[in-house]
């Protein structure tokens, strides 16, 4: 298959090895992953906050930039599960707030072959073991946008579970949030810093070596929590831990998602 790579704003900045993890994962799978220089931001922040005027133009973009080669790619993949999430459900109605009803039929369009990486492994690759080899303990964090917009369900840990050499445990209150949100921990510092101070704690109760989750956002948001109180778990994206082989082995670095040297 050929498929198209959105390695959205954050991962560009904060985890390009998510993005680099990504494509070595498919690449390794067989398939041709494709890049557009001219991808930008999704629209996520505006529109989780509601600035659907300001979010039109960033939308436009969006769609204007897949649209032109979606005839050339059988997919579109999202390693984030809350970048997916904003460019399936969101976008369509930035587009019908704007009363926009071309850019909504566009964007309808787009989105149909819009995935989130471990959709995209599962429902259309039709795989659950890649391969991967990661000898060690982890447990999953479910993020918000993925278990609540995007129902991934199960599909990250079949993926996890057909994993050689790993041991996954499971996260008390896995189901809660990690309290990042966007702009949501700057507008609600307070708030934000107790929830992540929970999930952070229930991390380090689980006992796993990494916490590993489908979104760099939750991960930089944990991981600098557990940097700051000094403990031990890790964070590692899911695209991290796939392309993860024994020939290639997964390598922590601290300045990786949120973890202070």
């Amino acid at each position: 298959m050929r498929i198209s790579l959105m390695t959205t704003c954050l991962v560009d900045v904060m985890a390009p090895d998510v993005a680099r993890s990504t494509v070595l994962l498919l690449e390794r799978l067989g398939h041709q992953v494709v890049f557009d220089p001219r991808q930008t931001c999704c629209g996520q922040m505006h529109t989780n906050t509601g600035y659907y005027a300001e979010a039109a133009p960033v939308v436009r973009h969006f769609v204007d930039t897949f649209e032109q080669r979606l005839d050339e790619v059988d997919a579109i993949v999202m390693p984030s599960g809350s970048c997916a999430g904003c460019v399936r459900e969101q976008h369509r109605l930035v587009a019908r707030h704007e009363g926009d009803t071309d850019l909504e039929r566009r964007a309808e369009a787009v989105s149909a072959k819009t995935y989130e990486l471990s959709e995209l492994l599962v429902d259309v690759l039709g795989v659950s073991d890649v391969g991967a080899y990661f000898p060690h303990t982890v447990t999953y964090h479910p993020t918000c946008h993925s278990m609540r917009v995007l129902k991934v369900g199960a599909r990250p840990l079949k993926l996890l579970r057909a994993v050689e050499g790993i041991e996954i445990v499971n996260l008390p209150e896995s189901s809660t949030c990690c309290g990042f949100g966007g702009t949501f921990s700057v507008k609600n510092a307070d708030v934000s810093d107790a929830m992540v101070t929970d999930k952070a704690a229930n991390v380090v109760r689980s006992g796993a070596e990494f916490v590993v989750a489908g979104d760099a956002s939750c991960l930089m948001n944990i991981g600098g929590k557990l940097s700051r109180n000094g403990d031990a778990p890790r964070p590692v994206h899911l695209a991290q831990i796939l392309a993860s082989t024994r020939e290639h082995p997964f390598v922590s670095s601290p300045e990786l998602l949120g973890r202070a040297s």
